[in-house]
């Protein structure tokens, strides 16, 4: 089984940004983890770009994709219309609880086309997402 761990804006400053809220740990430092959890079956895209987002999941050959959208989950439509023109199960994860922070986060305009969404757990929503996926390949989740 493989998945693609898609990171959105700004994520590639996780460990520096706002550690308040997102932590104090790298996502690269946290991949290594979940890559000894998981071994063999992970990759990983981090884009500040809209449209490179987007051609990542067109181009995906991935039995699933993890979305961290960031500022894209609460602004894109065109990310929305490409998690519904596929046919991966895609899970939308967010390291804070959206629901907690300002008003504008708490519409995501992909959360209706995904698998699932987690969010909350810090990086650790991360492996959740893992774990479902692990769970829906032995037939333990319906999808």
């Amino acid at each position: 089984m493989r998945i693609l761990i898609l990171n959105g804006p700004n994520l590639n400053l996780l460990g520096t940004r706002e550690p308040e809220i997102y932590g104090n740990q790298s996502f690269l430092a946290y991949f290594e983890k979940l890559k000894t959890l998981f071994p063999g079956n992970l990759e990983y895209l981090q884009s500040n770009v809209e449209g490179e987002l987007i051609n990542a999941l067109h181009d995906s050959d991935h039995h699933g994709i993890i979305l961290n959208a960031g500022g894209y989950t609460h602004t894109s439509v065109a990310l929305r219309d490409a998690i519904s023109g596929i046919q991966i199960p895609v899970i939308e994860v967010h390291i804070s609880n959206l629901a907690q922070r300002e008003e504008f986060r708490h519409n995501s305009f992909i959360t209706a086309v995904c698998a699932g969404s987690i969010m909350g757990f810090g990086m650790d929503g991360y492996r959740l997402a893992l774990e479902w996926f692990k769970g829906n390949e032995r037939g333990k989740i319906g999808y």
